[in-house]
């Protein structure tokens, strides 16, 4: 049972047995949080550029013209901060007071040491690449799914929260809606039909968009355009039918975006960076942190096994978690959950041996798993 808006009033929805509804968020490259997130990845970028073999752990933050970059990083060579966070704050949109805030205007702190030497030791000096530990313990997780595509494997609700704010992106950076301005949120709610330990998306139940706009665009004008040119542009007829909510701008104006309107800070956008509220999340965010760094590249090599078993058939969907001590190069643990959906009379245990001596440097007792 759901509850659905009619106007100023709500009504309960009863939904036919087995059938739920999920909803996923995205933001755009100028919503604050999402903007913190790509200044850290653009200093780890610069990093590795000239130092390949840099460690970088960078924090963001910012609130209307003040940023301010923090963390750890070890590196051969210095790097240009101020630069850097500029040309980000200026490639998310942010290019002039009338845009909300001005790249050439903002006011930027840098507190950056090196990494603690006690890291370092336990995590890489004196070790091969194949020796190199974890840069901290923690926990990963990595989530696959063919309920509607053979190729991406991601949860539907999750892919169209973040196309819908790619496509705002698009028709602001092709000027073909010159009003809008860098921030903006997407929520897609989908009825979803379990088969078993499937899921099967139905119909789209609501869309809600919040963009930021210029003061001069009408409200009316926002709304038919973002639904013709964006939303219509983004989700599939199929899902979409007469019971279908369109919720644009609910609050009408939204002039004042960005950090003006929220302070930002790196990492608070996981579940945006994961699978929109589908799989549990470790807590580590991924921005601006090198491969050393567990909480990233563990969790995209989670993604990257989980989707290798949907691929290669041998589960509908699936969920995979490690776990790691600082300095450790295979994990702890690892879990492997497919909701019953393995094929071919294999159990779980079974996938996890498969992903056991496939995927790591340990070993299990001779069996055939596949």
């Amino acid at each position: 049972m759901s509850l659905k808006k009619y106007e100023d009033y709500y009504v309960e929805e009863v939904l036919p047995k087995d059938h739920f509804l999920f909803a996923s968020e995205s933001v755009g490259e100028g919503h604050p949080d999402k903007l913190c997130d790509q200044i850290s990845d653009a200093v780890l970028d610069a990093c590795l550029k000239e130092d390949p073999n840099a460690k970088v752990a960078c924090e963001s933050t910012a609130k209307g013209n003040k940023f301010m970059i923090l963390g750890e990083i070890t590196l051969s060579k210095p790097i240009n901060y101020e630069e850097i966070v500029r040309n980000a704050v200026k490639a998310a949109g942010f290019v002039g007071k009338e845009k909300g805030l001005d790249y050439k205007d903002i006011d930027i702190r840098v507190v950056v040491e090196r990494q603690a030497p006690e890291i370092a030791n336990a995590v890489h000096v004196k070790k091969t690449e194949e020796e190199q530990g974890a840069g901290d313990q923690g926990l990963m997780f990595g989530y696959a799914s063919n309920e509607w595509d053979k190729e991406t494997l991601m949860p539907l609700t999750h892919y169209l929260a973040g196309r819908l704010c790619e496509r705002l992106s698009e028709m602001r950076n092709s000027k073909e809606l010159s009003w809008l301005r860098p921030d903006c949120k997407s929520q897609v709610t989908i009825e979803y039909k379990k088969e078993g330990g499937k899921v099967i998306p139905l119909r789209v139940h609501s869309i809600l968009i919040s963009a930021q706009h210029d003061p001069d665009v009408t409200v009316d004008i926002l709304r038919r355009e973002i639904t013709e040119k964006v939303i219509k542009a983004v989700i599939p007829e199929k899902y979409l039918d007469e019971r279908t909510s369109f919720l644009v701008n609910p609050s009408k104006s939204f002039v004042t975006g960005g950090p003006v309107a929220d302070a930002g800070l790196t990492g608070r956008k996981i579940i945006v960076d994961t699978y929109g509220g589908w799989a549990p999340h470790g807590g580590g965010a991924f921005s601006g942190k090198d491969p050393s760094k567990v909480d990233r590249s563990a969790a995209y090599y989670c993604r990257y096994v989980a989707k290798s078993l949907v691929h290669a058939g041998l589960c509908d969907r699936v969920l995979v978690q490690v776990s790691y001590a600082i300095g450790m190069a295979d994990p702890l643990s690892i879990y492997v959950d497919s909701y019953g959906t393995a094929s071919g009379g294999r159990t779980d245990t079974d996938l996890l041996g498969i992903v056991t001596v496939s995927y790591t440097h340990l070993t299990l007792p001779t069996t055939p798993y596949v």
